[in-house]
């Protein structure tokens, strides 16, 4: 439903503010402790016309990722001709991302939100994790393709394990040391099942 049909008249201006006010009590609260009240004050607009606007607390969130008011690392993947290294250099940029406060809290608000919301996590998907799929799947593809990784390898589950990873560390508040981003790689990489030993004849 558009705008107009919801009998809306925006403001840009106020509209932005809004945005920004949601980011900033976001970084500050949390998603749980969300306060339409301090949003409305901080963006200098009345609390009914944020409710006007935004249906709920989940709609104006989605509305604010979308808008890019969350940060996203897009990071391409650098090809040097070793794969590992690569991934490597990639997830270390990654975790330094995730190490700046105001990325980590918003990060955090942003999928305790999308636990509760489908818009949400839809909104998250496309503007923080989709990219960064796309560039580690690409990357990893092209190892395929020389032949350095397996021909089976499923890279968009590589891609997705990566980015889980980093992401429950930072749920967690367990920075991604170089020992866990090597540990990671080490897993990935060289695999965690035992080859079955040979039969031994009597």
């Amino acid at each position: 439903m558009s705008d107009s049909q919801r009998g809306r008249t925006r403001s840009e201006s106020t509209r932005q503010a809004i945005l920004e006010a949601t980011r900033d009590e976001l970084a500050a609260s949390g998603y749980d402790k969300l306060s339409i009240d301090r949003i409305a004050t901080a963006a200098g607009a009345g609390k009914q016309t944020v409710y006007r606007w935004y249906r709920s607390k989940n709609e104006l969130v989605a509305e604010c990722i979308l808008e890019g008011y969350v940060p996203a690392r897009t990071a391409v993947v650098a090809d040097s001709g070793e794969v590992r290294g690569d991934l490597r250099a990639w997830l270390r940029g990654f975790a330094d991302f995730l190490a700046e406060p105001e990325n980590a809290s918003l990060i955090r608000a942003c999928t305790a939100a999308a636990a509760e919301s489908d818009e949400v996590a839809e909104k998250f998907y496309e503007r923080v994790t989709a990219a960064n799929e796309a560039a580690l799947t690409a990357r990893l593809d092209g190892a395929v393709r020389l032949g350095q990784l397996r021909a089976d390898t499923s890279t968009a589950a590589v891609a997705e394990a990566l980015i889980g990873a980093m992401l429950y560390r930072l749920l967690v508040r367990q920075a991604p040391t170089d020992a866990f981003i090597n540990g990671l790689l080490d897993t990935m990489f060289n695999g965690i099942a035992v080859s079955s030993a040979p039969d031994v004849g009597c």
